[in-house]
Order: structure tokens, then sequence, then C-alpha cells
């Protein structure tokens, strides 16, 4: 696995190293190690698995927020996937506090 750093801080691309031969391929897609070097939550809760009938499907977003943020993986195991990610967290340390 190769984890991808995007502009937003602990947010991920995480890319499969397949090892190969002639029956198809092996790749790790989990790793609670891996999870932890990166400061992301490494417990897994919950496993979901959708189907999306038709193309252009708009799927739920997830407000995460402390005490309780979660870490989520998410995958497309056929056809594509257009994901976003919105930070609403506070600037830190930009100056903008007033005296």
């Amino acid at each position: 696995m190769t984890f991808q750093e995007t502009r937003l801080p602990g947010v991920f691309q995480i890319h499969l190293e397949p090892l190969g031969d002639e029956r198809g391929f092996f790749a790790r897609s989990w790793c609670q190690r891996e999870f932890e070097k990166r400061g992301l939550n490494p417990k897994t809760v919950q496993c979901n698995v959708s189907f999306n009938e038709k193309k252009g499907t708009l799927r739920g977003m997830h407000y995460q927020a402390e005490p309780r943020p979660e870490a989520k993986l998410v995958r497309c195991t056929q056809g594509a996937i257009y994901d976003v990610v919105v930070d609403l967290r506070q600037p830190t340390g930009s100056g903008s506090e007033s005296s």
C-alpha cells in the first residue's frame, strides 16, 4: 500500500501494490500499522458495501467531529467513483484571532 497525501491534512489516496503471478495478483488493502503511522484512527468499527444501479448516483455525506471521529476508507471495486472531501475544520495559527 502506498499513501499519497492530498492538500487536505489527514486525507490520503491509498494505492494498492499488487504482487502478481500466473494466477492473478494479491494486494494488501488494509493495515492497522500503516494507518497509525499517519495519525489515522485504525479501529475498524464498521465495514459497509454499497451498489449503485445507475451511473451518477449520489451517496450521503459523512460528518466527522470530536469526540468520536472515524477514519473513512472509501474503495471502488468496479466502475468509477468521484469522491469529494470537504474540510470544515477551523484554521489554526492563521493569525486571524483578535487580541
